[in-house]
């Protein structure tokens, strides 16, 4: 997982300013980053900006019609009814298969202001931000979509749901016409309807059937996800 895959391209997700890297990187650790001083109520994502990508080995100067997006949390994280700390999140070990077998460009949805290393902490800043309906603020330029047919989604399940931040990401680009392909990762909830979801928020979209992986087994998903991107037309 920690070495870069020939076809993987990274966007440039303009981090500048918090203390991340500006080009998303695979299998990068950011708890440490200290957070800014901006609030998770619902304020609108930065403006899409075009998104620039960076090619990584053979397929320097291509670009593909495939984005893979997605949210990951490492830290302290729920593993088998204890807790556990990962250096790098389910979802984002889940989306590093997903590129490992897919050509697409790749952008990793960071909050502005950082979700905490700790458990119940994020536990209960998740539960805030449901009541409150709120829209946490995406750090950085959002991706310009014009030139993608097909859009992976990924994030893990809080709650039963998908974290709010990703309804500011769908909220804040245009997914009209594109073809959306949710996963997750989970504890014990599966899938939890959060493609039906995708669905009511994005009816101009054609949303597919998601891939559920629960997150402590995600490493041995390989066949699985193979199976759904088959379906999906991706592999």
């Amino acid at each position: 997982m920690d070495q870069p895959t020939p076809r993987r391209l990274f966007l440039q997700a303009g981090l500048a300013g918090i203390g991340l890297a500006a080009t998303v990187s695979a299998c990068s650790d950011d708890a440490d980053d200290p957070p800014p001083t901006s609030g998770s109520s619902r304020e609108p994502a930065t403006p899409t900006a075009t998104a620039t990508s960076t090619a990584s080995g053979s397929d320097a100067g291509s670009r593909s019609n495939v984005l893979l997006v997605y949210f990951s949390r490492a830290g302290e994280n729920y593993f088998n009814g204890g807790r556990k700390t990962l250096k790098v999140g389910n979802t984002e070990v889940l989306a590093n298969m997903i590129a490992d077998r897919v050509t697409c460009d790749v952008y990793r949805i960071e909050a502005a202001d950082p979700y905490p290393e700790a458990y119940e902490p994020t536990v209960e800043r998740n539960v805030q931000e449901e009541s409150a309906d709120a829209r946490p603020r995406i750090a950085g330029s959002l991706p310009d979509l014009a030139d993608y047919d097909t859009v992976l989604v990924g994030s893990p399940i809080w709650n039963t749901r998908a974290p709010m931040i990703m309804s500011t990401f769908t909220e804040g680009v245009d997914l009209a016409g594109k073809t959306v392909l949710p996963f997750v990762t989970y504890a014990v909830s599966g899938m939890s309807g959060v493609d039906s979801d995708y669905r009511t928020a994005l009816p101009d979209s054609q949303v597919r059937d998601g891939l559920a992986v629960r997150g402590e087994v995600v490493s041995e998903a390989a066949s699985d996800l193979e199976d759904w991107l088959s379906t999906a037309g991706l592999a």
